[in-house]
């Protein structure tokens, strides 16, 4: 619960430091600018709010490993969500609307997050788990995204190391197979996420795992 709130804010923050030329360029996400992923992340803490007031009265289904499913394509232009995020990020046209739009209900998500009962059980894609799996599940989210939104801005703050941790522990246990030690926690989210490709000593380091990646998250 503690670093769901730790990564989360760290996010926010660096986004609420980016300048309005920021929004322009691009970020880690394949064809999208750091305006879109921005938009990506309303949408996601309308998500988180909308996940928290929605209890459940059955068994929890999944964890904060199984939250998540591989796919086995990336979203591209065809994907209606993603076309969708991008139609409205431009529609914002002012990125101070944008930056002040998730700040206002990141905010909301995130003191939701600190009130919420982790024992409590809710539902979201038609599956049912604690809250505290669910907000565990959203660091693999944040961290990732995080990452994202620095990819072109080398002086930004980068994620800390709890959440890089975090993260690649959830992600090895998603792809059940633990990355080499040899990587840092950083390369190794963005190696096994198909976000960079490894380059030929990475490769050797990786060894026959290479060809377990990426591990593409739906």
């Amino acid at each position: 619960m503690d670093l769901f709130s730790r990564t989360w804010t760290d996010l926010l923050t660096a986004v609420g430091d980016l300048a309005d030329d920021d929004f322009a360029r691009p970020s880690g996400c394949a064809g999208w600018l750091v305006r879109d992923l921005v938009c990506h992340l309303v949408i996601d803490a309308q998500d988180v709010l909308i996940t928290l007031v929605t209890p459940a009265d059955t068994e929890p289904t999944r964890d904060a490993v199984t939250y998540w499913t591989i796919d086995d394509h990336r979203p591209g232009e065809d994907d209606p969500l993603a076309a969708l995020t991008v139609r409205l990020a431009a529609a914002y046209e002012d990125p101070g609307l944008l930056r002040f739009h998730l700040d206002d209900v990141g905010s909301a998500a995130g003191r939701a997050a600190r009130l919420v009962d982790p024992a409590l059980r809710v539902g979201t894609r038609d599956e049912v788990l604690t809250a505290g799996d669910y907000l565990d599940a959203y660091v693999l989210e944040w961290t990732l995204h995080h990452l994202d939104l620095i990819a072109c801005l080398p002086e930004a703050p980068r994620p800390s190391a709890e959440g890089l941790g975090r993260a690649r522990e959830l992600l090895e246990s998603i792809a059940g197979a633990a990355f080499p030690a040899a990587l840092r926690d950083t390369d190794a989210l963005l190696l096994g996420t198909g976000r960079r490709a490894p380059g030929a000593a990475e490769r050797a380091t990786l060894g026959e795992m290479t060809d377990r990646l990426p591990v593409v998250l739906g």
